[in-house]
């Protein structure tokens, strides 16, 4: 199982059909496990995946529309229920805290995790952990809503012939690394920046610019497209994207690996918006996401 991968849970917008449950996408970084928008029948797509609540650490929720957020109930009462533990955070639109608090207590239940709240109210960064750090951005969509970014720091790769050249081996890699310098040698002339790698998770929005910040150099970019590019004056209308719009976006940013989904349940034909996304230009890894699919994250650049 790849340490850094993507579980989708459910692509259906609004309406679930037979084949698409609603939104639900968990995101597997190293030992943390990031849970997306859980709808409605989250709960059971995650029992179909082999995803347990031992294995999440944080809750993102973008807006408070049911297709992206009735599932929260029912998880956290599974995460007490199971005594995960370790705490689990929740992250989401302070101008929703009515509708988290509802959902949170929407039964009765034994609580026995500490679950902490945590949520947004602007662009910024919410979490600086060591592995990550965890950016918000506000989207364009009828109700508040905010896409997430997922940074990991920039580290070093060794070079191995310049070590040599250098007569550089065995402990004192460890102790250059360590100082900065050994014997004369800067870490920079047996190194290069090896780059952190970048997930974000747009939703319900039309273009706008935090579509774009979110986006930037990502190597996974997991996106909406409700609807195809015929069908944009809708997207427009109700605050959401097409399938071109999304994969231009992905394009211009530079984005390696393109995860669509969230469609409209008036397409039948999921190769259809592949079809718009080449035409609109992208190159990279596309992927039309399906639920229970495993996306991992492309290998280091």
């Amino acid at each position: 199982m790849s340490a850094r991968e993507l579980v989708v849970l459910g692509t259906a917008s609004q309406v679930p059909t037979r084949h698409r449950n609603h939104n639900g996408y968990l995101l597997r970084w190293d030992g943390e496990g990031i849970l997306f928008d859980p709808g409605e029948g989250t709960q059971r797509q995650m029992l179909r995946a082999g995803v347990a609540a031992h294995d999440l650490n944080r809750i993102c929720v973008t807006h408070f529309h049911g297709d992206h957020s009735l599932g929260l109930a029912g998880v956290i009462q599974r995460v007490n229920l199971d005594r995960v533990p370790h705490p689990v955070t929740a992250h989401y639109p302070r101008s929703g805290q009515r509708f988290f608090d509802r959902l949170r207590y929407a039964t009765a239940y034994r609580e026995t995790v500490a679950l902490a709240e945590a949520p947004v109210d602007a662009d910024g960064v919410l979490v600086a952990a060591g592995a990550y750090t965890l950016e918000a951005r506000r989207l364009s969509h009828p109700v508040e809503s905010f896409g997430y970014r997922l940074v990991e720091p920039d580290g070093r790769r060794m070079l191995p012939d310049r070590l040599a050249a250098h007569g550089i081996q065995g402990p004192d890699v460890g102790r250059l690394q360590r100082d900065g310098s050994l014997r004369g040698v800067p870490l920079d002339a047996v190194s290069e920046v090896r780059r952190g790698q970048r997930f974000a998770f747009v939703m319900d929005t039309r273009l706008c610019e935090g579509v774009h910040a979110l986006a930037e150099g990502c190597d996974l970019l997991v996106i909406e497209s409700t609807f195809l590019d015929e069908d944009e004056r809708l997207a427009v209308e109700h605050g959401h994207l097409t399938a071109g719009q999304a994969a231009r976006a992905a394009r211009d940013a530079g984005v390696r690996h393109l995860v669509l989904t969230h469609f409209s349940q008036r397409y039948t034909d999921p190769e259809e918006f592949e079809r718009q996304a080449r035409a609109a230009g992208y190159e990279g890894e596309l992927t039309v996401a399906r639920d229970l699919l495993r996306v991992p994250l492309p290998k280091r650049r």
